[in-house]
Formats: structure tokens, sequence, C-alpha cells
């Protein structure tokens, strides 16, 4: 008689994952918001909508992961830190349309589920919302045996926010005299980590303990420093200035992220040196002898953030950055766009 096989014959612990349940399940609590209805377990996430203060409410949403970041805290076994990287890629890029982050789901994906690793990252994830003003609602840890390599695993998160149709930051209304404003990043974020892991461990051969004495820590320290969060930066400006455009600066690089909120009729002069640029990235460039113009197409620079004012409101908005704690810099300004002519130029 052939053997009688079982689920965790294949792989896949189905007692361990129910368990997990559990677990998440306080942790989840911690990010509870008004709207938020039942727990996690259901087939579904609930989130009840107050409408009260939105004239004509648009729900605004994003998906994103955050590449081969992964590598990294796998490489220090660290991963209580991935899920806020996680958070910030889908909230900032609704938060720069003027919505407030609402809610958010993950997927968690694992060849054996490592409940120390995935709970780690949960903590992360639920710090992440935190910070945002969002609720953890539901999620989705898979596990795939045979699919990835031991201890490795992929994370996806989700993001819903709600602005008023009046008040959405589309870019229509920025106009030839405008400034940007750049708000400073906390590292390498999320972005171009493929060119920096080929620098770092190809190139000069560093290990992920490797102390950098230019950077003040390790490799892995610095790689690792969490995305920053902008959605509260963000929600305190608007409300008291008028934000006529705003930029979350991701994959492209400042290069490629202003452009895409301009008028086709206007064109942007960014100036290279109007900012204090984290050692990070001056060690990226000259360790990979990396062209000034492909590092501004593959990292942030030390801008994550940049924001398009009228010329009349630039200090006032300074000033309310640095009451925030945030480091922020006039870095160019809207000129009229030439024909054809390239929409982004440097100085």
């Amino acid at each position: 008689m052939a053997e009688s096989l079982t689920y965790a014959d294949a792989g896949v612990d189905i007692d361990k994952a129910d368990k997990f349940v559990g677990i998440i399940k306080k942790i989840v609590k911690k990010t509870k918001r008004p709207g938020v209805m039942g727990e996690i377990g259901g087939f579904g996430g609930l989130f009840s909508l107050n409408i009260e203060n939105h004239k004509s409410p648009v729900l605004v949403s994003s998906t994103d992961g955050v590449g081969t970041k992964l590598k990294i805290a796998l490489m220090m076994d660290k991963h209580d830190t991935i899920g806020i990287d996680l958070v910030a890629m889908c909230v900032n890029d609704i938060a720069v349309q003027g919505a407030e982050p609402l809610f958010f789901l993950d997927y968690l994906s694992m060849g054996k589920l490592d409940t120390k690793v995935a709970t780690e990252v949960i903590n992360g994830i639920a710090g992440g919302c935190t910070q945002a003003g969002c609720a953890l609602i539901g999620g989705e840890t898979a596990e795939m045996p045979g699919f990835y390599k031991q201890n490795e695993y992929d994370l996806a998160g989700f993001a819903v926010g709600i602005v008023d149709n009046c008040k959405i930051i589309d870019g229509s209304e920025i106009h030839v005299g405008n400034r940007l404003i750049g708000i400073a990043s906390s590292g390498l974020h999320s972005n171009g980590y493929s060119l920096a892991r080929k620098i770092c461990f190809d190139v000069l051969k560093l290990k992920i303990d490797s102390y950098v004495p230019e950077l003040g820590r390790t490799i892995g320290e610095e790689l690792l420093e969490p995305t920053k969060i902008y959605s509260e930066t963000i929600r305190r400006c608007i409300r008291r200035l008028p934000v006529l455009g705003l930029a979350h600066i991701t994959g492209g690089g400042i290069a490629d992220n202003i452009v895409r909120i301009m008028p086709e009729r206007c064109g942007i002069i960014v100036k290279q040196k109007s900012w204090d640029t984290l050692p990070v990235f001056s060690f990226i460039k000259q360790a990979g002898n990396v062209s000034d113009m492909e590092m501004m197409r593959t990292f942030n620079n030390g801008i994550g953030l940049v924001a398009v004012v009228n010329k009349n409101d630039v200090q006032e908005f300074l000033d309310r950055l640095s009451a925030m704690n945030e480091r922020a810099f006039v870095i160019g300004e809207v000129v009229e766009r030439k024909n054809s002519s390239e929409q982004i130029q440097w100085s």
C-alpha cells in the first residue's frame, strides 16, 4: 500500500502557519486607526470609509516591493527594518498625490516559513504603517517549497489612500517661475541596489560587516538604512501652503522622476551642487567610477522628495520643513520648454 502523504511532507506546514497568524494579530493591533473593521484572519480586510470631509472622494492606490535591498537584509540576517522600506515605497507614492494613507496589505513569500524572520518582517511593516498613519489590515504569507533558495523570501506591498478630487496634486498647475524644493533622503532608500551591491561586493570585495571610515559604520548598516516615509511631512505642508507638484524620487532617480509631474510646456533646471550629498553617494560614485548622469538616473543622491512651489512661498516652505526637522534645499526652478528640447537641464 502506498504511503499516505501530507502537505507537511511536501514542505508546507499548515499548523505553523496558523500559529503565525496568531502572532500577526498582536502586531497588527498596534496599527489600528479609525475605519478598521474586524481582525486579521478573514478572507479580506475590512475598512469603513469616512467621506464626511470629502466632497468628491478619490481612492489612490500603489503597489511596490523593495528590490534587491532584500539581499542586504539576508546577508546581515536582520529583517526588522525591511518592512519599513516596503511601506515607504508604497505610501510615499500615494502621498505625493495629496492622498492620506488609509490601509496597507502585504505579501510575504518564503520557501519554508521561518516564524522568527517572518515576525521581524511583519514588525517592520507595522512600524512603517505607524509612521505613515495607516493600518495594516491584511496580507498573505505564502510557503512555497522549492521556489526559493534556503532562507530567501520576497515581499510586496499594497497601499490605499484617499484625497478629495479638488485637492489631488497632479502637477497641472505648475508654471514657469516655480521653484523646486528638495527634501533630504535618509540614504539609498530602496533603489539602485543592484549597482550598489556590484560596486561594494564585486568591485571592492567588501564583506557585509566591513567597516567603512567614510560612512562611519559598516557597509551593511549603511545599505540597510530604512527608506524615509514622507506622508506626515507632506500632510502638514499641504495643509498650510499651496504645493503645485510632488515627486517621490525612486527608480530613475532625480533625472526621471521630476519630469513625471511636469506639464509638457515646462522644463526644469536642476542645480546639482545646491544640496548636501550624503557620504554613501560619493562613496559609490568614486568606488564604481560612476558618471554624474548615471548617478542621477539610478540613485536619489540625497533627495528623496521634490516639491514644486510658488517662488513667493519658498522661504515659508523651508521654515516649515526645518520646524519638522527636515533638511530641505532649493534645488532648481521651472522654465519655459523650448520646442522639443529636453525637459531637464543640469547646472
